[in-house]
């Protein structure tokens, strides 16, 4: 069951090494900060970030608007770079895992290229990093396939639901076949019933591939759905206020929103949002 602890001692990143002795870490923050200069004046982002988070996890970030939550994905990603502490990715530093492909990353918008079809999109990476045609042609071919979408690989972005973009942006990440998978909010501008099957296409994927999940939501159901562990953010500057470790089985159903143990925890988290507000 989730421990419930007092904000002040939540900072501790052994929270998430809770599932098996064996997982290896697969992200480690310590002491991280992030401040944004400008004109007028610093803008602290992120404060004293400290996170350790476990191999084959699915972990989210929530918070309110403006809390860090993306920031602290791109900084994961090597996409921003801290201020003060320190980030390992995989055993390396971040820039190292960028360079290396260590991780995929989806974005809000699919950020599928229109001139290219939906195979020539899922190659663009794979072509960077100079794989062979072959190994090229049997990564898209199973991965399409594992997102729903063997039939479509000519098709073009515009071709393609928004949902279905979506679907071909996983795929896209998982092609360099990575231990990681970062997501920022991928499913955040889809409507809800197709919100509701992305959500299980993506536990179903995360199942059979055994990756690890870093997810970005700002849906108390959503997280409930999807995580293993749930990292609440405070307002601005971003601190992990509370990191909660779900009870219920791994593998979801949408049926298990109905169930009491669901609204539980959904409350908890509603709970610790609603604290950080109170104390901000």
């Amino acid at each position: 069951m989730p421990v419930a602890q007092q904000p002040t001692t939540l900072s501790n990143s052994d929270q998430l090494a809770t599932k098996s002795k064996s997982q290896r870490e697969m992200i480690n923050i310590d002491n991280l900060s992030l401040i944004f200069p400008s004109k007028d004046g610093d803008v602290h982002a992120l404060s004293d970030i400290n996170l350790t988070i476990k191999s084959g996890d699915f972990v989210s970030f929530i918070g309110p608007s403006g809390c860090g939550k993306t920031t602290l994905l791109r900084v994961i990603a090597d996409l921003e770079r801290p201020t003060s502490g320190t980030l390992k990715v995989n055993g390396t530093d971040a820039e190292d895992a960028r360079l290396n492909r260590l991780y995929g990353y989806v974005f809000q918008a699919p950020a599928l290229l229109p001139w290219r079809n939906i195979e020539q999109n899922c190659a663009l990476p794979m072509e960077i990093s100079k794989q062979s045609k072959e190994h090229q042609s049997n990564q898209i071919d199973k991965y399409l396939k594992m997102v729903g979408l063997q039939d479509f690989h000519k098709k073009f972005p515009w071709q393609l639901s928004g949902g279905m973009q979506q679907r071909a942006s996983i795929a896209r990440a998982l092609c360099l076949n990575p231990d990681l998978l970062l997501m920022d909010e991928p499913f955040g501008a889809l409507d809800e019933i197709t919100r509701d099957h992305m959500n299980m296409e993506l536990l179903r994927i995360w199942s059979e591939t055994q990756k690890t999940v870093v997810f970005v939501t700002h849906s108390i159901d959503e997280a409930v759905l999807l995580s293993t562990h749930i990292v609440v953010m405070s307002p601005r500057p971003g601190r992990i206020m509370k990191v909660i470790e779900s009870p219920l089985p791994r593998l979801k159903t949408l049926a298990l929103r109905d169930q009491p143990e669901f609204h539980a925890l959904a409350s908890e988290i509603r709970s610790a949002l609603a604290h950080e507000h109170a104390i901000d």
